[in-house]
């Protein structure tokens, strides 16, 4: 199987199931508990179908949106993920350089593999840095301060990872960042000498903005979940995220949040946006999906702060159901990380282009030129 044999979200995950050893695969693949909120995210979309229009004159169609002051020209953007360099020796660079060049915006992760500074420099277009609120205000004020030097135009907090999420996969396989050498893992690095060969030859695995503050996950391999559990602040509250979106004094959200109080509660601290987000199902398992409550979000403050659905998106049509609820746009992480693993930035290139291509398809196919023109009217609930 190869990248050009890769048509959409499962062609992706075939091919970076070969290229990955198990328990890196299984971390991108994994949820908490059954993973039932995980499959979820994506089925919620097939209760809804779309009622198209025709001879609406689509020749040329304009999916460009603005989302928290960002124009992008599609309505889906690379959210914020960790450790990517674990995935593909070029991590965040690669994905980076894919965002800039279909004009969207990528998402840099707190525990990122590769500093913001540099990714100014090769990612140009519109950037969202994810804070993950710690233990050490040093540490917090530090993130903030390097994000804003380095012109990132978007700061989303994330609220849904007070603690972590029983991932059990992650227990049964024994992934850590870094990754620990066992006689498992040894057996399934040998697997796949592409993959071993440029973890342990090129540049040393590192979280560079925690470097100095924490050694979790840097030089000291743990879970995901027990940083979580361990690192970050489990006081954290509304007084201190109101306080970071005035210190952070620009495009401010909140991502994670799934509850109608909880979003109004994002307006009223003087939010810009909000990402309705369960993690992707990686933390509350038995939580609703983001598009089963995307509605009820979008009735209560739609017409006060931008509306993102995050999680489950596998397709153009998912993106324009999303639109149709009252989302401004989409975002999603396996969406591009399979792509990631599969070919680094040519597959991430890929899947955008995918993304893209579906999107301008189904808009003529639903008979609109411009995504304002999407309402519930033309949607149906099974």
């Amino acid at each position: 199987m190869r990248l050009t044999d890769c048509h959409n979200f499962g062609d992706f995950r075939r091919l970076a199931k070969r290229r990955l050893p198990g328990p890196i695969f299984h971390y991108i693949d994994g949820a908490a508990d059954d993973e039932i909120t995980y499959r979820r995210n994506t089925s919620s979309f097939d209760d809804v179908d779309l009622v198209p229009n025709v001879l609406a004159g689509v020749e040329n169609v304009d999916m460009s949106v603005e989302v928290m002051g960002q124009k992008l020209d599609m309505p889906i953007y690379c959210a914020p993920t960790a450790l990517q360099r674990l995935f593909h020796h070029d991590g965040e660079r690669a994905v980076g350089k894919a965002a800039t060049k279909f004009g969207t915006m990528f998402g840099v992760s707190s525990l990122a593999t590769v500093t913001v500074e540099e990714i100014e420099k090769l990612a140009p277009g519109p950037k969202m840095f994810q804070f993950y609120f710690h233990k050490d205000r040093g540490l917090n004020d530090t993130l903030l301060e390097r994000a804003r030097a380095a012109n990132f135009q978007v700061m989303a907090l994330t609220v849904d990872t007070i603690t972590g999420g029983n991932r059990e996969r992650d227990l049964r396989t024994g992934f850590t960042s870094p990754p620990k050498l066992t006689p498992a893992s040894a057996l399934s690095f040998a697997l796949h000498p592409q993959w071993a060969w440029n973890f342990f030859t090129k540049e040393k695995f590192d979280m560079p903005h925690l470097s100095g503050h924490v050694s979790a996950g840097t030089n000291l391999a743990v879970s995901v979940g027990e940083y979580f559990s361990t690192m970050l602040d489990q006081s954290m509250n509304w007084k201190d995220a109101e306080k970071l979106c005035a210190q952070w004094n620009g495009q401010f959200a909140l991502k994670g949040i799934m509850s109608v109080e909880d979003a109004k509660r994002a307006v009223d601290i003087g939010c810009t946006g909000i990402m309705v987000s369960n993690h992707g199902g990686r933390q509350l398992d038995g939580s609703r999906a983001p598009f089963d409550q995307l509605a009820e979000i979008c009735d209560a403050v739609g017409d006060k702060i931008d509306v993102i659905c995050e999680g489950g998106i596998q397709r153009g049509t998912h993106v324009l159901k999303a639109l149709s609820v009252g989302a401004k746009a989409c975002s999603g992480g396996r969406m591009y990380l399979y792509a990631l693993a599969a070919a680094g930035q040519a597959g991430v290139e890929r899947v955008l282009g995918n993304f893209r291509t579906e999107i301008e398809r189904d808009m003529k196919l639903m008979g609109v030129t411009s995504l304002d023109q999407l309402s519930r009217e033309n949607l149906r609930y099974r």
